[in-house]
């Protein structure tokens, strides 16, 4: 056996003071149950905050019954809960604070005003559907699977805004309103009577400035003559006559355009060629018709991206809904709410 050189017992005892001396610098600092101290230093709260979150949404009086388009099956489950999903859903999450409670105050007005009346439509028992024709509604996991890495902080700050407006409706003469709201405006809000046969006073006109800067606000979509004359109905003689408008809404949008004497409403025109709104013009090129619209939505209520507008402006959700909604109250749900336990 060859004796062990110096050289290469100096190398051994420097190997071992490497390994050793962090370990015991450590060890000092070690406790049991502690092994993950160092990684929860980066964020100490966020568990926390996302459980102490989840558990205020479940906290309410009364649970609503969704019926999800996907599986034709209904899901219960607590109001605020059903609030935060329908922010999450139908407002960005990066916009201010404040826009995402006016937006919660919304939702959680149409929701109790729909089961005040009773729903509406073929819903098979239940309150209220998930798509367009009431509110989109997205479940906790759809929103992680939406959301991915960005799934705790939107979520906590979604929930933020759903507790902070916990227990407030928007109200007209002591009733729930009809809450509409839609994402972009041409640069004002519409009348519901000049959209919708019926009327509210709280559904008024109001100048939209902030919607300019909506990434959405701008549209243009080109189709051939034929798809043009075929989806609307009509048939274009005059090359050069494609129609006349005839009549301009509160909201300065398109109420009604001539065809050579067959008129039609702009609410029919934008439904016929899926157009993002009915403040629109057109003009043909060749055998296209190149569309033009300004705004996204029915235009009725409360603008989404004017709402984050006014936030970012310093104005609070109280007064975003007080813009957009003429003559309401922000009030207490207890008094409706527990008419609709009662009758349950």
């Amino acid at each position: 056996m060859k004796s062990i050189k110096p050289i290469a017992v100096l190398m051994m005892i420097v190997a071992l003071i490497t390994v050793l001396i962090p370990a015991v610098l450590v060890l000092p600092f070690y406790k049991e149950g502690q092994e993950n101290g160092a990684l929860l230093e980066e964020h100490p709260s966020t568990n926390k905050e996302q459980d102490d979150a989840l558990q205020a949404l479940n906290d309410s009086k009364i649970e609503v019954a969704v019926l999800r388009h996907a599986t034709q099956k209904t899901e219960k489950l607590p109001l605020e809960k059903y609030v935060a999903g329908v922010v999450a859903a139908e407002m960005p999450a990066t916009f201010e604070l404040e826009a995402l409670k006016a937006q919660a105050l919304t939702a959680r007005t149409f929701i109790i005003d729909s089961m005040v009346r009773g729903g509406s439509g073929d819903l098979q028992g239940a309150d209220v559907s998930d798509t367009v024709n009431d509110q989109v509604y997205k479940s906790d996991k759809e929103m992680k699977a939406i959301w991915k890495d960005d799934y705790s902080w939107k979520l906590n700050k979604i929930a933020k805004a759903v507790i902070a407006t916990k227990g407030e409706i928007i109200t007209y003469n002591q009733q729930p309103i009809t809450a509409f709201f839609f994402s972009t405006s041409n640069g004002y809000t519409e009348n519901s009577e000049a959209y919708w046969k019926n009327a509210a006073p709280y559904l008024k006109s109001v100048a939209s400035p902030w919607d300019k800067a909506s990434p959405k606000f701008a549209d243009t979509k080109i189709m051939t003559l034929g798809q043009f004359q075929k989806k609307l109905g009509i048939n274009l003689k005059n090359k050069t006559d494609i129609g006349q408008i005839t009549g301009r809404t509160p909201g300065k949008r398109v109420a009604s355009v001539s065809f050579g004497g067959k008129e039609l409403t702009g609410k029919a025109i934008r439904e016929r060629l899926e157009l993002k709104s009915t403040d629109f013009t057109w003009k043909r090129k060749g055998n296209n018709i190149i569309i033009t619209t300004k705004g996204y939505g029915h235009g009725v209520g409360m603008s989404q991206y004017g709402a984050n507008g006014m936030a970012k402006e310093g104005k609070t959700y109280k007064e975003i809904i007080e813009y957009y909604y003429q003559n309401v109250q922000i009030a207490s749900a207890d008094p409706v709410v527990n008419k609709i336990v009662a009758r349950k």
